[in-house]
């Protein structure tokens, strides 16, 4: 944890530095403002003793007239300076909230497929929220309370210090054990504060994975297993809250009782010190200001020292996100990828899946520039291994994977990534328009280039069908629409892409076959001049492709056309094609 608190404030002060000056300025004025509030009493102090030691009212009269106007001015100057607090602090730390939820943004979606694989996403969204919000809260507890706090109690020893020495020890005596008693309870507690945010991750997840998954908690009788499931994980919650409330309750109940003996202990004090002629009516003024002048700054402090820890309990989960290096990044001096022709070789790839389970060794594969290639196999052969490689959703162990020459080690993944156009299996789509789904295959295009691709994608039917046509939002992943629907929509943007490599993942197998027999025509269209991989389970839909690339336990068994594969009368191609053939017939 301790090193983690400081990689959180490594991350924070990073952020502040470029606010600086207005920062400086918030701090410089709220050690004024801290100063001056500690010093309004000393003025009243002189304002009771002047009316106390005076034998008529208008002897006096300007004197108190004089001190209030005294009182209002310092007022005035903690009203001035409070401002400037107030402005600079919102301006510099709203900016900085700024960015650090961008970095947060950019940094979690820079990690790999991978990482997504073994999260939640709504898990994910809580550590980067808390983390910015715990920012906000440490800043003002450092400002507000910290530095206002540590002049207010400064300035009140210095000036108890110019009246009893004695008195001032008790007061410095009884702050030091109440500030280390407060520190040390709280590095006590911050261990179920962390268990507390883990747990409270937890319930968010769980919450995420249910509802994603509604439909099969429903159809499958899941619910009683999911609300046991979930009533266990709120009951863990529970537990340590309560431990943490009830630790919390015991300490406000002995801070109470050291806050009564500063009172009672500094009043007592103050009655021998007058019995003795040593203080005036006004130094009760002035001791029973800074009393409560303190128990308000103390208590509040107490406080404040456990929201610290408790505030880097809830950073803790997004540093350790910061902490984890990006599995998959560009190379030093990567270099954008520049497509000539569109050839594509695997030469000696090795995979091992979290350097574990291996996938393929040795492997190698040609995609000639301009031809249109079929991966067949069957399930877990190494077909979306193959497309994964490629798109460098996983990097390679060992060998290279080459476009044009250059490998895709040695090139930006963004500028990979725009060479590519992907329709999977299972399309997802934003929760937006249709039009900006479509768009994003290439954000310049016009509306007019949207629709011509919708319309080439067999769309354009059932989108001026709605209500609000293109405009119409898809709900969450798409939900709004069939997974026909989806899967035109996927197909739509990849044809607005329209980049040089084209990648599909059974991208007609949610349609009916009328609408397969339309988009089919229009990814004939599409693939002319690119070089075209297609994962395939439906053989009927590969009949035509250049050629077939039969794929078994990470190995190439067969390749040909689907004519000459079918001659091979022991095949695994032919094994296939017959049993999907059978069935067709039957």
């Amino acid at each position: 944890m301790k090193y983690l608190t400081k990689k959180t404030l490594k991350i924070y002060l990073e952020h502040s530095k470029k606010y600086w000056f207005l920062f400086g300025l918030a701090i410089a004025a709220v050690i004024g403002t801290s100063i001056v509030q500690a010093l309004i009493p000393l003025v009243y102090k002189e304002f009771f003793d002047t009316i106390y030691q005076a034998s008529a009212p208008l002897e006096v009269k300007n004197t108190l007239f004089y001190l209030l106007f005294k009182v209002a001015g310092l007022y005035s100057i903690m009203w001035v300076l409070w401002r400037v607090v107030e402005f600079s602090i919102t301006y510099a730390q709203s900016r900085t909230i700024e960015n650090l939820f961008q970095s947060c943004f950019s940094y979690i979606h820079k990690h790999s497929f991978s990482f997504f694989q073994d999260q939640f996403i709504g898990s994910l969204v809580k550590k980067a929220t808390r983390f910015t919000r715990a920012y906000e809260a440490l800043q003002d507890t450092f400002v507000f309370t910290f530095v206002s706090n540590s002049f207010v109690v400064g300035t009140i020893i210095v000036v108890l210090a110019q009246r009893n020495i004695l008195l001032t020890s008790f007061v410095v005596a009884w702050l030091v054990f109440f500030i280390v008693a407060n520190i040390l309870f709280s590095r006590f507690k911050l261990k179920y504060d962390i268990k507390r945010s883990k747990t409270d991750s937890k319930i968010s997840a769980q919450y995420a994975d249910t509802l994603t998954n509604n439909v099969n908690v429903k159809l499958f009788n899941g619910y009683g297993q999911e609300k046991k499931a979930f009533a266990n994980i709120t009951k863990e919650w529970g537990i340590i809250n309560r431990l943490s409330w009830n630790l919390s309750s015991l300490n406000f109940a002995v801070q109470a009782l050291l806050m009564i003996v500063l009172e009672v202990g500094m009043m007592y004090y103050a009655v021998i010190l007058w019995e003795r002629g040593l203080f005036t009516i006004g130094d009760f003024v002035l001791i029973q200001s800074y009393v409560v002048l303190l128990v308000h700054r103390i208590w509040d402090f107490g406080r404040v020292i456990r929201h610290w820890y408790e505030r880097f309990a809830d950073a803790e989960e997004m540093s350790e996100i910061f902490e984890m290096p990006h599995e998959i990044r560009d190379a030093k001096n990567a270099v954008p990828l520049e497509i000539e022709q569109g050839n594509i070789e695997f030469q000696d790839v090795t995979f091992r899946y979290r350097q574990t389970r291996a996938i393929m060794k040795d492997f190698n594969l040609k995609f000639s520039a301009g031809k249109s290639y079929a991966l067949v196999g069957p399930s877990g052969a190494g077909k979306s291994t193959i497309v994964n490689l490629l798109l460098r959703q996983f990097d390679v162990t060992k060998g290279k994977i080459l476009i044009d020459g250059q490998s895709t080690k040695r090139i930006t993944q963004e500028t990979l990534w725009r060479s590519i156009s992907f329709v999977p299996q299972d399309p997802i789509l934003f929760h937006r328009s249709l039009l900006e789904n479509i768009r994003y295959g290439r954000t310049d295009a016009t509306d007019e280039e949207v629709v011509e691709a919708a319309k080439a994608a067999s769309c354009h039917e059932f989108v001026m069908n709605f209500p609000k046509k293109y405009k119409t939002l898809v709900g969450e992943r798409g939900v709004k629409l069939s997974g026909g629907e989806r899967q035109r929509v996927a197909i739509a943007r990849a044809i607005l892409r329209n980049a040089p490599i084209l990648i599909l993942d059974e991208a007609t197998s949610s349609l009916d076959s009328e609408s397969e027999r339309l988009i089919q025509n229009a990814l004939d269209k599409l693939m002319k001049g690119k070089t075209v991989i297609v994962i395939a389970h439906r053989l009927s839909t590969i009949m035509k492709m250049d050629k077939i690339i039969v794929v078994e336990a990470g190995k190439i068994k067969e390749e040909g056309t689907h004519k000459q594969l079918l001659r091979k009368k022991d095949g695994l191609y032919r094994r296939l094609w017959e049993l999907q053939a059978g069935g067709f017939i039957a």
